[in-house]
C-alpha cells in the first residue's frame, strides 16, 4: 500500500517527528561508556510512553525476526547494523552505537536512525558516519516531486559508492505514514528515472546504511540483530521526510 498524507495530517507528522528526534537526542547526549543497552531501551520507554506515543517496535513480528521484537528501541553496536536486539550490555570505550527509532503519535508513525562513537571514534567511523550522513542529504536533496523513487536510490547510492563502500540491497528505505513500514521500497542504489512517481503528501523514510568491507548480512543467534558476515564495523542514517510542492520537509530533525 503507498499512502498519501492529506494536508491535515502533516502537523501530526510533524508531531510525531520531533517526538522522534527528540528521543533520539536524548539518549545520545545520556549515552556514554558504561551505559547498559537495557538502560537506553528504558530511557525510550518511558519518553515514549511519557508523550501518549505508541512503539513501532514491542509487537513487532515480521516474517525476517523471531516473534515480537519486545522492546522499545534498536541498539546496534559495532558490527552490528541493522534491527539491534537491546541486551545486557555495558558500552565500552570507542563502541559505535546505532539507534533506530519508531513511534506513532497522533495516528502518523516517524522513523529515524543515528550513528555515533561513544568514547574516542576511530577516524574509519567518523568516515563511514560522514558517508551515511552525506548519502542521506543526497537521497533528500532527490526526493522532489515528479522524481520518481529510483531517483532518490541513484543519489544514495552514488554517494556511497564514490566513498568505496560496498552497497547491501536487501534492506534499505520505505514508505511510512499511519503504519511504519509500506510500500514503496527505497533502495541504496539504483537506475535514476525508474518506479513511482513522487508526489506531494507521500512519506518516505530513507535509510543509507553500509559495512566497512562487505555488503553479505548474518543474522545474530538473537533471531533479530543483523551484523556484517566478516565482523567489520557499520553506520546507518535515517530521516522521515514528507514530499511537498518544494521538495522535501525532514519530520524528524535534530536540533
Amino acid at each position: 500500500m503507498i499512502e498519501i498524507l492529506p494536508p491535515s495530517k502533516i502537523p501530526l507528522a510533524r508531531e510525531s517527528g520531533a517526538l522522534v528526534a527528540e528521543i533520539l537526542g536524548t539518549v545520545r547526549e545520556r549515552a556514554t561508556v558504561g551505559t547498559n543497552l537495557l538502560e537506553i531501551d528504558e530511557w525510550t520507554k518511558d519518553i515514549i510512553l511519557g508523550a501518549g506515543a505508541t512503539s513501532c517496535y514491542v509487537d513487532y513480528a515480521p516474517s525476517f525476526g523471531r516473534g515480537p521484537f519486545g522492546h522499545y528501541i534498536c541498539t546496534s553496536v559495532n558490527d552490528a547494523v541493522l534491527h539491534g536486539l537491546p541486551y545486557d550490555y555495558a558500552l565500552g570505550d570507542g563502541d559505535l552505537l546505532t539507534l533506530d527509532l519508531a513511534v506513532i503519535l497522533g495516528g502518523v508513525a516517524a522513523d529515524s536512525a543515528i550513528s555515533f562513537v561513544v568514547g574516542e571514534p576511530r577516524k574509519e567511523d567518523t568516515a563511514m558516519i560522514d558517508a551515511t550522513e552525506r548519502a542521506l542529504a543526497a537521497g533528500i536533496a532527490a526526493a522532489r516531486p515528479g522524481n520518481k523513487i529510483s531517483d532518490i536510490s541513484h543519489a544514495i547510492g552514488t554517494v556511497l559508492r564514490e566513498a568505496g563502500y560496498p552497497i547491501n540491497m536487501q534492506f534499505g528505505g520505505h514508505g511510512i505514514g499511519s503504519t511504519m513500514h509500506q510500500d514503496p521500497h527505497v533502495s541504496n542504489n539504483g537506475r535514476p528515472g525508474r518506479g513511482y512517481r513522487l508526489r506531494p503528501g507521500l512519506m518516505l523514510a530513507l535509510e543509507p546504511w553500509i559495512m566497512e568491507d562487505t555488503d553479505e548480512l548474518v543474522t545474530d543467534d538473537d533471531g533479530w540483530t543483523l551484523r556484517s558476515t566478516t565482523g567489520c564495523r557499520t553506520a546507518h542514517s535515517e530521516h522521515t521526510v514528507v514530499i511537498t510542492d518544494d521538495g522535501a520537509e525532514i519530520m524528524t530533525l535534530r536540533a
